[in-house]
């Protein structure tokens, strides 16, 4: 994990805006991660954190700024000075380069594991059928749920099916993989196994951006920590500097209030 000696961003946003009608929730927001780079994003529930990864995904344009990935840039088409938004198809496609996990697990009630993670592969890739069922079935193999390959989400915990949502993320291959506070939902008990997967990421060199309450794992997995708040991010520190040593005000009463 960490900075290459000779950085190059995977993802780079600049100057991000973002309003919902006279509200803004992201007022000029730069941010950048590094390939295998595990960047956790903290902050007060509103402060622009989950609306960051929706406009990385795609699933909202940005009323401002730029994000590139890899040093192409997303959700726009045309030359410099004269850019469009992308038509539906281009930003599709361009989607594709990044996984996201949500909150809540938004798996298909009527299909069983297999079948949810194989689903983007066959529709979206158009793999044959077979091919789509051994990678998912290895998949989940990987995430810890080889016993559990033809169960339907009914018969799934929590934590397993959160674990199902993230083997379906990472079997389209994305180069970022967005995890959008994915134990929220989640009995105490059960984080932990969530948790264990994404450490196994991290530690495979899976570039991540994670926004979380869990702190320990911030403090663990994370190679830099950003803490939002108003729409801004208020301070951006590697784990122990940002846990042990906060230079913001802002942040020494975010931790007070957290630990």
């Amino acid at each position: 994990m960490g900075i290459p000696a000779t950085p190059v961003p995977l993802l780079d946003a600049r100057n991000l805006h973002k309003r919902y009608g006279d509200k803004p929730v992201l007022r000029g927001v730069d941010l950048s991660i590094y390939p295998g780079q595990v960047k956790a994003m903290l902050g007060p529930s509103g402060s622009g954190k989950s609306t960051t990864l929706r406009l990385v995904n795609l699933l909202e344009r940005a009323d401002q700024g730029t994000i590139e990935i890899d040093g192409r840039r997303l959700g726009l088409v045309g030359k410099p000075g004269a850019e469009r938004p992308a038509p539906e198809r281009i930003v599709a496609k361009q989607r594709q380069v990044v996984g996201m996990v949500f909150q809540q697990f938004n798996l298909f009630p009527h299909l069983n594991a297999t079948r949810n993670v194989m689903s983007g592969l066959t529709t979206v890739r158009r793999l044959p059928h077979k091919d789509a069922e051994e990678r998912a079935v290895a998949m989940l193999k990987r995430v810890g749920l080889g016993a559990h390959v033809h169960k339907y989400p009914s018969e799934l915990s929590g934590g397993q099916q959160q674990r199902v949502a993230i083997a379906r993320a990472l079997v389209m291959e994305p180069k970022l993989m967005l995890f959008d506070e994915p134990t929220s939902a989640l009995d105490p008990e059960l984080v932990g196994e969530v948790l264990r997967v994404m450490e196994d990421l991290a530690r495979e060199g899976m570039t991540m951006l994670v926004v979380t309450h869990e702190t320990q794992f911030a403090r663990r997995v994370a190679d830099e920590v950003v803490l939002f708040d108003d729409g801004v991010i208020v301070e951006q520190q590697e784990p122990e500097g940002f846990f042990d040593n906060p230079q913001s005000e802002r942040t020494k009463e975010f931790l007070r209030h957290v630990h």
